[in-house]
């Protein structure tokens, strides 16, 4: 496939316009973060820089720009559509006091509409901005702004048909955890042309129309733990643009699993399994998608375990073996889908290879621990199924997950295909059972492993997981 524009020049292209402006370019955090508790992964640009952002010296300056890689549990379970992924990258600058809307405004606009960026067509761009509310004044200064830009194109941006005025819950950017710096932002649309979803569509309606590739966050505010609201320091410019989605509107693609770095896995797929992407694709994307964000965690030193992030990296190794054998793939997938991970990112992610030997190790070891009781485990979930109406109890799921390793969402999406639920609550249940069970026996600790070698699930499994 031929790209009008690649990963690797995406992200040369945003790096030297960036640092032609003073910019220092910072290497990417890894995916587990060393500054935030209350998180198991980077989840945004920003999070490895909240300290820097309340006001302590950056060692690199007060100009930076990065590509962050970040991964989201949340979207594990939409894996599988077009436009979902677990591990994704986010370009982003960032002013730690040096300047503020008045500079990122305009230059957002240079690198969109000029030759050194992107080169769009203004006429196909809009924007949303902080409406306001009873706690924070409406941003005119990036209204004005705006309407600045789009001047200089020719084009009246007249609110409610090209600049949008809209709420916290679109154009307010909170803190990562329960409190931390936040502020207005402004999103920036492209017009991908489609037919409008109704007389209400507008950037943001997520029928398609209007692709969002870039978002500038003005950071001056501050929650604290008590639930008020404070200044922050100094004024601090956040801003992020999703390379995938970014690379499938330039290059003309229906789908992010077309871009230069995720199709070599799908085709890679495909080669293992004999099948065509386009008869099997939910399959396809959800093996391509869980072998790049299982090696890039690896690459980050986590390894597969029962909880926290152990946890998250088992369950998409164990989702990817099962989507691949369904497939028909017999073998193991991890050293050919690593080789195209590898070559494909590990230039500007250098710890692809230097840990090449660990992340093998890590993921075709729980492949191997999982293959002992798969294939016993599909038996036993189709006679599961068979014999449920239309919700397969809690205790069963409870069996296939203590005898056979599967988590409780890898059945709830088996049953989903069937037309069955699964009942949860009864599910937790008895594995709140089991827990205590496994505390109270004799000579075993919290924590130990249980007889099936899955092991002990603690309480810090997160919420979005259960």
């Amino acid at each position: 496939m031929e790209y009008r524009i690649t990963a690797s020049q995406l992200r040369q292209k945003y790096f030297d316009f960036f640092t032609q402006r003073g910019h220092c370019r910072i290497a990417s955090a890894p995916t587990v973060p060393d500054n935030d508790p209350t998180a198991l992964f980077i989840s945004a640009g920003m999070q490895p820089l909240v300290p820097y952002i309340m006001g302590q010296p950056h060692p690199a300056g007060r100009r930076l720009v990065n590509v962050q890689k970040c991964f989201r549990t949340s979207d594990i379970d939409q894996v599988g559509n077009t436009t979902h992924l677990t591990f994704f990258e986010m370009l982003g600058n960032w002013s730690l006091g040096a300047y503020f809307k008045r500079e990122m405004i305009p230059w957002s606009w240079e690198f969109l509409t000029g030759k050194e960026g992107l080169a769009l067509d203004p006429r196909r761009l809009y924007v949303t901005v902080f409406a306001g509310d009873d706690q924070v004044e409406k941003d005119r200064e990036s209204v004005d702004l705006w309407r600045e830009q789009f001047a200089r194109a020719g084009i009246e941006a007249v609110e409610g048909e090209r600049i949008f005025p809209l709420g916290r819950a679109d154009n307010w950017w909170g803190p990562v955890g329960r409190t931390g710096p936040c502020g207005p932002d402004t999103e920036m649309f492209f017009d991908a042309g489609g037919v409008p979803c109704g007389s209400d569509c507008r950037p943001g309606c997520s029928c398609g129309k209007y692709v969002e590739i870039w978002n500038d966050v003005f950071m001056e505010y501050e929650k604290k733990a008590d639930g008020t609201w404070g200044r922050l320091v100094q004024q601090t410019v956040d801003t992020g643009m999703g390379l995938a989605r970014v690379l499938t509107m330039l290059n003309g693609l229906d789908s992010l699993y077309d871009i230069d770095t995720l199709r070599p896995l799908v085709d890679q797929i495909g080669r293992m399994s004999g099948r065509a992407c386009e008869r099997h694709a939910r399959s396809f994307r959800i093996v391509a998608d869980h072998a790049n964000a299982a090696c890039h965690l690896a690459a980050d030193g986590v390894e597969p375990a029962n909880i926290e992030r152990g946890y998250v990296l088992r369950r998409l190794i164990r989702r990817a073996v099962v989507h691949a054998r369904r497939l028909g793939i017999e073998q193991s997938i991890w050293a050919p889908l690593f080789e195209r991970v590898r070559d494909g990112e590990s230039e500007v992610y250098p710890e692809l290879e230097s840990r090449a030997g660990q992340i093998l190790d890590a993921l075709q070891g729980e492949e191997e621990q999982f293959e002992r009781t798969l294939k016993e485990g599909l038996k036993r979930f189709e006679q599961v199924a068979r014999r449920s109406e239309e919700t397969i109890e809690g205790e069963r799921a409870f069996d296939l997950f203590a005898t056979y390793g599967f988590p409780l969402e890898m059945t709830q999406e088996l049953a989903q295909e069937r037309g069955l639920a699964v009942d949860a609550k009864a599910f937790q249940r008895a594995f709140a059972r089991h827990q205590e069970l496994s505390r109270r026996s004799a000579g075993q600790p919290r924590g130990a492993a249980h007889p099936s070698g899955l092991g002990d699930l603690s309480d810090h499994i997160p919420g979005a997981l259960q």
